[in-house]
C-alpha cells in the first residue's frame, strides 16, 4: 500500500503527516513527534476501537487518504531554531563569504543521534557521490541525502537534520529504538544510541541504485551504480582442507563495502589486524573425509576501489557475561595505506609496472617540495634581514641556515603543475587494460586517509560519535564522475594539511599531529570506521 497523506489534530492545531501501512506504527509516531513535540511515550494516537499501539496492524486500523487522527499528550522540547536568521552564501558579501567559508557546516544532535551525524559528515569526503546524489538521486534515502548536503553547502548555520533522521528511520526502523536508561534532555523519552557502523552500511547500500551520470555502457542503456564501481571491493576467498591436503580447494569470490580489522591481544596495527580477518581457521564439512574438519581460509582483494572503507572490529559480544563490550586496544592505523600486501598475486601482478614507477615518482616528488620549502625559508630570511636595512651581503650572510639545518639548494625548479602533467604522461601508458576499463578502481593500491569516524567512550551501546574528515576533502571543487580509470580525482596531498573536527554542531580545526591520538588505548575518542582514498597519479 503507497504512503497516505493523513492529518493529525493536537492542542487546536491541525498538521500533515505522511503515513505509510507497510511501517510499523512506531514510524508514524516518529512523525507525529517530529511536528507535535510530544514524545512517543506520552503520545496517546485515537484510532477507531482504542489507542494507537505500537504493534497495532495497520491492516486493521485501515487509514484512509486525507483521514484526520486525534493526538493527546503533552509536548517535551523541539530542535531550537538557529538563534539568528540562516543567510545564503548568495547573499552574502565578500568579507562575510570569506569568514563563512573558513568552516563547514555542522549538524544538530537531535537526542542521540551523534552516530548519523558523524556519518553524514564522513561520507561527505566523497565529492563524486555528491555529484552522482545531485543527478536525478532515487526517492528515498538517496534523495534525502541529496537534499541535506545541498542545503549544508548553501548556508553557515549548522543544519538541523530532522527530515533526513525520519527517512532513516521510515526505511530503518532500527534507529528509531528507544533508550532503556528512560528520559534525555528535557525529562522525556529519548532515542538509543545507534552504531556508526551499521549507519554507514545502511547508508551505503541504501545509495547501490545512485547511478554515475553518462555512464551508460556500449550497447546498453542502463547506466553503472556509482556504490559498485567507487566503493565495492571484491575478495577471492580460498578454502582449503587442513586434515586432506588432496582434497580440491574451493574459490568463491565475494563483493564487499568494507574490510575488516580484527583486534586481539597482539594486534598494534591496522594492517595486521586486517590480515587476521582475512586468513581464518574455520571447521566445515570435508567431502572427502565425510565428517567436520579444520579448514584454512585465505582471503585477498581481487579488486579495489577508489574509496575504501575499513571497519576497526572494536565492539564484541562476550559470551560469558552475555552483553556487547569495547575493545579498548590501541591500534596504529596509518595516513598513507599500501594495501597491495592484501591483493591477490594476479591483481598485484598487473598493478607493479605502474606502482614501481609510481613509488619513484612519490621519492621525486617528496625531494622536490623539501627543495620549495627550504628555499621559501631562506627567501624569508632575506627579505627579513632587508627590512631591517641590512645591505644585500648583510642579508645574504644573516639569512644562512641555522646550525645543524641542510643549506637550501639553488635549483631553478618548474612549476609543479608541469611536473605532474610529465608524470602523468609517463603513468598512464604503465596502467593495465583490465584495470583501465574498470571505471572507479583503484589502479595503484596506494590510499590516503580523508575520513574517520571515531567512538568515544568505555560502553559499547552509548559514549559518543564523532566524525574527522581532511581539509582538501570538503574544501575541493566537486569533479565530474566521468569514466576516470586513474582514479586520478582530486588535488595533490600536501602532508603538512589539517582536517576538520565535527563534534555535530560544533566543527573545529583538528590539527593533523594529533591524528594519532585518536588510536585508542582509552576512553577518549578511537577510529572505527576509516574512509581511504586512492591516491591520484598526478
Amino acid at each position: 500500500m503507497a504512503p497516505l497523506a493523513v492529518k493529525i489534530k493536537h492542542a487546536g492545531k491541525v498538521h500533515d503527516v505522511q503515513l505509510d501501512p507497510n511501517q510499523p506504527a512506531t514510524v508514524f509516531k516518529d512523525a507525529v513527534y517530529q511536528v507535535t513535540g510530544v514524545p512517543p511515550d506520552r503520545m496517546k494516537v485515537m484510532i477507531k476501537g482504542g489507542v494507537l499501539k505500537d504493534d497495532t496492524d495497520w491492516k486493521k486500523v485501515g487509514p484512509k487518504e486525507g483521514q484526520t487522527f486525534m493526538v493527546i499528550g503533552a509536548a517535551g522540547e523541539l530542535p531550537k531554531p538557529p538563534e539568528k536568521p540562516v543567510v545564503f552564501l548568495e547573499d552574502m558579501d565578500d568579507s562575510s563569504l570569506a569568514e563563512a567559508l573558513s568552516l563547514p557546516v555542522g549538524l544538530t544532535n537531535l537526542g542521540n543521534t551523534c552516530y548519523m551525524n558523524s556519518t553524514l559528515q564522513a561520507l561527505r569526503a566523497i565529492p563524486e557521490l555528491q555529484t552522482a546524489l545531485q543527478n536525478n538521486a532515487p526517492p528515498g534515502l538517496p534523495s534525502a541525502l541529496g537534499s541535506l548536503y545541498q542545503q549544508m553547502s548553501r548556508t553557515t548555520d549548522s543544519v538541523v537534520p530532522n527530515p533526513f533522521l525520519t527517512t532513516l528511520r521510515q526505511a530503518f526502523p532500527q534507529f528509531a529504538e528507544r533508550s532503556r536508561s528512560g528520559k534525555g534532555t528535557g525529562g522525556f523519552a529519548m532515542y538509543a544510541q545507534q552504531d556508526a557502523e551499521e549507519c554507514w552500511v545502511q547508508l551505503t547500500n541504501s545509495l547501490r541504485e545512485v547511478a554515475i551520470p553518462g555512464s551508460s555502457t556500449e550497447g546498453s542503456a542502463l547506466p553503472r551504480k556509482f556504490v559498485d564501481q567507487y566503493m565495492t571491493a571484491e575478495i577471492r576467498r580460498d578454502l582449503k582442507c587442513d586434515e586432506a591436503p588432496d582434497e580440491a580447494p574451493s574459490i568463491s569470490f565475494e563483493k564487499a563495502l568494507k574490510i575488516e580489522c580484527n583486534i586481539s591481544i597482539t594486534t598494534n596495527y591496522m594492517l595486521q589486524g586486517i590480515k587476521d580477518a582475512l586468513n581464518q581457521k574455520i571447521e566445515k564439512h570435508s567431502p572427502t573425509l565425510g565428517r567436520d574438519a579444520q579448514y584454512t581460509a585465505t582471503s585477498r582483494l581481487s579488486r579495489l576501489p577508489s574509496y575504501l572503507t575499513v571497519h576497526m572490529v572494536r565492539f564484541a559480544w562476550r559470551t560469558d557475561i552475555g552483553k556487547k563490550t569495547k575493545i579498548m586496544r590501541k591500534v596504529k592505523f596509518p595516513i598513507d595505506f599500501d594495501v597491495l600486501d592484501l591483493v591477490t598475486d594476479e591483481l598485484k601482478e598487473k598493478m607493479m609496472p605502474l606502482v614501481t614507477r609510481y613509488r619513484e615518482i612519490e621519492g621525486e616528488r617528496a625531494e622536490r617540495r623539501n627543495i620549495r620549502k627550504k628555499t621559501a625559508l631562506r627567501i624569508a630570511r632575506e627579505q627579513k634581514a632587508a627590512a631591517s636595512g641590512n645591505t644585500p651581503a648583510e642579508a645574504s650572510s644573516s639569512s644562512a641556515p641555522a646550525e645543524g639545518e641542510t643549506p637550501a639548494m639553488d635549483i631553478d625548479l618548474e612549476d609543479e603543475s608541469v611536473y605532474r602533467e610529465r608524470e602523468r604522461g609517463q603513468l598512464e601508458p604503465l596502467i593495465h587494460a583490465d584495470l583501465h576499463a574498470d571505471i572507479g578502481c583503484s589502479v595503484t593500491g596506494q590510499y590516503e586517509l580523508i575520513a574517520i569516524v571515531t567512538h568515544k567512550g568505555a560502553a559499547a551501546d552509548s559514549g559518543h560519535y564523532m566524525g574527522f574528515v581532511k581539509k582538501s576533502a570538503i574544501q575541493s571543487q566537486v569533479p565530474s564522475t566521468g569514466a576516470s580509470s586513474s582514479g586520478a580525482v582530486g588535488a595533490p596531498t600536501q602532508e603538512d594539511e589539517d582536517w576538520y573536527k565535527f563534534d555535530d554542531d560544533k566543527v573545529s580545526i583538528f590539527p593533523k599531529e594529533k591524528l594519532a591520538t585518536l588510536d585508542g588505548g582509552g576512553e577518549d575518542s578511537s577510529a572505527y570506521v576509516l574512509l581511504y582514498k586512492t591516491k591520484p597519479l598526478a
